[in-house]
C-alpha cells in the first residue's frame, strides 16, 4: 500500500476537525439538560422527535423478533434495520443508541463536502463549508442529539450523490458510474421519497450534456445507469440491473449500444411508474388543498392534515434565510458566493437540485430548507477563501479565514444554545404509558391524537388508530369525533372505528389479488359505517350515534389516552370532525380559549386577548360583548394528588363556561359543546359515565380510561 499524499492527509485532518466540531456542538443540548430529570426515563435521556418513536418501535421489534399482525411496526424500513444492527453490535443501551445516532450520522455530512472541495482543489473551502453546514440552523434542528429520524442521513446521502456525480463528470472514470448508481440505491433504501431529488439530478445532468458535452459517450452511460437505479422496481432488482449494466459498460465492444441502453432505461422508468410518486409528492406539498375528497361512493369530504402541519406552511423570508445560513446577511452572501463559485467551477451547478429543493420551502414549508444548507455553505466559504487568497502573508490569510469563519458560525452556535427543545414526552407521561404496557394487551387499541401515536406504540406496545404517518383526513375524522363529542356518541364511534379498522385489515389480507386485479375501492371507515347502518348521508349516521344502535362485536379492549398537553391543540383536533362530510362546509368553530397568563384586579380576572371575567356578576366579556356564564368550575389536586372539583351554576340558560384548573394555573373558556366533549369531561373534570368508561390510570399529566362497551 502506497503512502498517503499530503493532500489526502490534509483532507482527512480537515474531515476529522469538522466532524469533531459538529459532534461537540450537538452535545451542548446534552449538557444543558444533564440534571433535568423530567427529560429522562430509567435514568436516560429520551428523544425529542415524535417520528423517532416509529423507527424505534421497528428496531425494538426486530431485536425482539415480535411484531403482531397489522401493528404497522416498520420492521422492514432502513432506519429501523440500521438501528437494530447498531444495537446488536454496540455495547450501548438501546436508548443511548437512538439518542446519539443523529449526532454521529448527521455529522458525516462533512465527508462529502470535503471530497467535493478536493475536486475543486480548495481544501480550505471545504473546511469552512463543512464547519458551517454541519451546524447550519435547520440542519442542526433536524440532526441534533435526540432528533432520531431519517433526516440524520437525508442530506448526507444526496451530498455523497452530488460528490459522485461531480467526480464522474470531471474524471470520466468507470468506478464513479457504479458509485453514483449505488449512491442512488442506498439513498432510496434509506429514504423512499428520494425519487424527486434523484430525478432532478438526472435532469440537470441531461441538460449539462446537451449544452456542453454532447459527444462524450461516458455521459450517456452515467445517465443510463442512474435511470436503472431509479426505476420503480424493488431495490434488489434495481441492484441487479445496475451491476449488469456496469458489467456491459466495462466491455468496450458494447459502447455502440449505449444510446439504446439509455432509451431502454428511460422506457423502463416510466413503464414502472417511476414518475408517479414524484407527481404525488408535488401535489401533496405544493398543490395542497384544505379539503380532500374521498374516492368513495358518497364522495365524502375530509379536512386535509397538510393545513395543520407547520413544516408544510409558508414561512417569512427572514426565517427562510436564517434556517439555511444562520443569518440573512450570510444567506445573501452565500447565494452570491455560490453564483460566483458556479461561474468559476461550472461543475458546482449540479448542486442546484439541492438548492432548488431548499428554496421550495418558500412555498412548500420550512422542512425543505435543510437541503440548501450544505450547498450554499460552499458559496460563503468560497468568498472567504477568495478574500484570504489576496492576503499578502500566510499568517494574514489564516487570520482572515479564521475571523470570517467565526463570524458566519456565531449566529448558528447562538441558535444552538437557545434551541432548548424538550423531549417528546416528559418522565411523568412516559410512566403512564409504561404502566399501561403492563395492563393492555398487544392487540388492544389506544385512542389518542396522532401526535402521540408513535410514543404510545413504543412505550405501551399497543395499537393506535392514527399516528405520525397515518393521519389523513379520513382516519383523523373518527378520532377527532371521539375526543370532541359527548361521551355516548364518542364511545360508540370508538368501538366502531376500532372494529372497522381490524375488519379492513382482514379484508385487504384476504383479497389482495382481487383488489389489485379489479382495482377495488377500500372505503374509509366512516363511509362503510354509514352504508352498513343503512344511511346514504353521513350526517344522518352521525346523529344516529346519539340513539340506540347495535355495535359490532367486541374483539379487543380500547383505551383512551388523554394528556393535559392536548389542551393546547384541542381546536386543531376538533377541526377534523367540524366539517360536513357531504358538502365540505366547515361548521361554526366551538368556543375554546386557554391561557396561563391572567391577572386579577379585585373582581375582574383579565384572561388576555380582551377577555374579562367578572366574578361578582358572573359574566364574561368577549369581543367587547358582555355575556353571562353558565358554569364556573374550579379543579385542583391536594398534596396526595387526590382530584377534586367545585361546580357553580351561575345562569342555566347561558352557553359559556369557565374552568379554572388551579393546579395547572390554567383557565379555560368553552361553550357547551366543548364542555360536554369527551376530552373535557374525562381529562379535565373526571366526570365520566360509569356504564361506558372505567378509570385505569389517573395522574395530573395524563389519564387513561378503558371503554366498557
Amino acid at each position: 500500500m502506497g503512502t498517503l499524499t499530503r493532500e489526502t492527509k490534509v483532507t482527512l485532518l480537515y474531515i476529522a476537525i469538522a466532524f469533531l466540531f459538529s459532534v461537540a456542538v450537538r452535545m451542548i443540548w446534552f449538557y444543558q439538560f444533564a440534571d433535568y430529570e423530567l427529560f429522562k426515563f430509567n435514568s436516560q435521556f429520551m428523544i425529542n422527535t415524535n417520528d423517532g418513536y416509529y423507527w424505534a418501535e421497528g428496531a425494538r421489534d426486530i431485536l425482539s423478533g415480535l411484531s403482531q399482525e397489522n401493528d404497522l411496526s416498520p420492521i422492514t424500513t432502513a432506519a429501523s434495520q440500521l438501528t437494530a444492527f447498531f444495537a446488536f453490535i454496540l455495547p450501548l443501551s438501546f436508548e443511548s443508541i437512538i439518542l446519539f445516532m443523529p449526532v454521529v450520522l448527521g455529522s458525516l455530512v462533512v465527508v462529502p463536502i470535503m471530497l467535493i472541495a478536493k475536486s475543486l482543489d480548495n481544501l480550505e473551502l471545504g473546511l469552512v463549508a463543512a464547519l458551517l453546514a454541519s451546524i447550519g440552523w435547520s440542519y442542526y434542528n433536524r440532526t441534533m442529539i435526540g432528533y432520531y429520524d431519517t433526516d440524520m442521513l437525508n442530506i448526507v446521502l444526496p451530498m455523497f450523490l452530488l460528490w459522485s456525480i461531480i467526480w464522474a463528470i470531471k474524471t470520466n472514470e468507470d468506478k464513479y458510474l457504479l458509485i453514483t448508481a449505488l449512491d442512488i440505491l442506498i439513498y432510496r433504501w434509506w429514504y423512499p421519497q428520494s425519487y424527486s431529488l434523484e430525478f432532478s439530478f438526472f435532469g440537470l445532468i441531461l441538460l449539462y450534456v446537451l449544452i456542453w458535452d454532447r459527444k462524450n459517450i461516458y455521459n450517456y452511460k452515467l445517465l443510463a445507469i442512474m435511470m436503472f437505479a431509479m426505476i420503480g422496481l424493488e431495490g434488489y432488482i434495481r441492484a441487479v440491473l445496475v451491476l449488469g449494466v456496469f458489467y456491459i459498460y466495462k466491455q468496450k465492444q458494447f459502447d455502440k449500444y449505449v444510446y439504446y441502453v439509455l432509451a431502454l432505461s428511460i422506457a423502463l422508468f416510466f413503464a414502472s411508474g417511476g414518475f408517479n410518486p414524484i407527481w404525488s409528492q408535488l401535489k401533496g406539498y405544493v398543490f395542497k388543498d384544505a379539503v380532500t375528497v374521498g374516492k368513495e361512493g358518497l364522495n365524502l369530504h375530509f379536512y386535509s392534515v397538510m393545513q395543520t402541519i407547520r413544516e408544510a406552511g409558508h414561512i417569512p423570508f427572514e426565517m427562510f434565510a436564517n434556517r439555511i445560513s444562520g443569518h440573512v446577511v450570510t444567506f445573501v452572501v452565500s447565494v452570491g458566493g455560490f453564483i460566483y463559485l458556479a461561474y468559476r467551477h461550472k461543475i458546482m451547478l449540479f448542486g442546484l437540485p439541492l438548492i432548488g429543493l431548499g428554496f421550495l420551502a418558500y412555498v412548500g414549508g420550512l422542512r425543505f430548507t435543510i437541503y440548501a444548507v450544505p450547498v450554499l455553505a460552499f458559496g460563503v466559504a468560497f468568498l472567504i477563501t477568495e478574500i484570504a487568497r489576496y492576503m499578502p502573508t500566510i499568517r494574514l490569510k489564516f487570520l482572515t479565514i479564521t475571523a470570517l469563519t467565526l463570524a458566519i458560525l456565531y449566529p448558528n452556535i447562538a441558535h444552538v444554545q437557545d434551541y432548548k427543545v424538550p423531549t417528546v414526552f416528559n418522565a411523568d407521561e412516559v410512566k403512564v404509558l409504561d404502566k399501561l404496557k403492563d395492563i393492555a394487551q398487544r392487540e388492544d387499541y389506544v385512542a389518542a391524537w396522532w401526535d402521540y401515536g408513535y410514543p404510545i406504540r413504543y412505550y405501551s406496545d399497543v395499537k393506535t388508530l392514527i399516528d405520525g404517518g397515518k393521519h389523513s383526513g379520513a382516519v383523523n375524522f373518527p378520532v377527532s369525533f371521539i375526543l370532541t363529542h359527548p361521551q355516548e356518541a364518542a364511545a360508540k364511534m370508538a368501538r366502531l372505528d376500532v372494529e372497522y379498522t381490524e375488519k379492513t385489515f382482514k379484508f385487504i389480507e384476504e383479497n389482495r389479488e382481487l383488489i389489485r386485479d379489479k382495482n377495488l375501492t377500500i372505503f374509509s371507515n366512516i363511509e362503510q359505517m354509514t352504508k352498513d347502518n343503512g344511511f346514504n348521508d353521513t350526517n344522518d349516521f352521525l346523529l344516529s350515534l346519539e340513539s340506540d344502535m347495535e355495535l359490532p362485536k367486541k374483539t379487543r379492549d380500547i383505551y383512551f389516552y388523554l394528556p393535559y398537553r392536548m389542551i393546547e391543540i384541542y381546536p386543531t383536533v376538533e377541526m377534523f370532525s367540524n366539517i360536513n362530510l357531504m358538502n365540505a362546509e366547515m361548521k361554526k368553530r366551538s368556543l375554546f380559549y386557554v391561557t396561563k397568563m391572567f391577572k386579577q384586579e379585585q373582581n375582574i380576572v383579565n384572561l388576555g386577548q380582551g377577555i374579562l371575567f367578572d366574578i361578582q356578576s358572573a359574566t364574561i366579556t368577549i369581543n367587547n360583548q358582555k355575556v353571562p356564564i353558565k358554569r364556573f368550575v374550579q379543579t385542583s389536586y391536594d398534596k396526595s394528588m387526590k382530584f377534586s372539583k367545585n361546580i357553580q351554576i351561575a345562569n342555566a340558560s347561558a352557553s359559556v363556561n369557565i374552568i379554572y384548573m388551579s393546579s395547572y394555573n390554567t383557565f379555560l373558556v368553552v361553550d357547551e359543546k366543548t364542555y360536554h366533549s369527551l376530552y373535557i369531561q374525562l381529562m379535565v373534570l373526571e366526570e365520566y359515565d360509569r356504564a361506558l368508561f372505567e378509570e385505569v390510570i389517573m395522574t395530573p399529566q395524563a389519564k387513561v380510561y378503558r371503554l366498557r362497551v
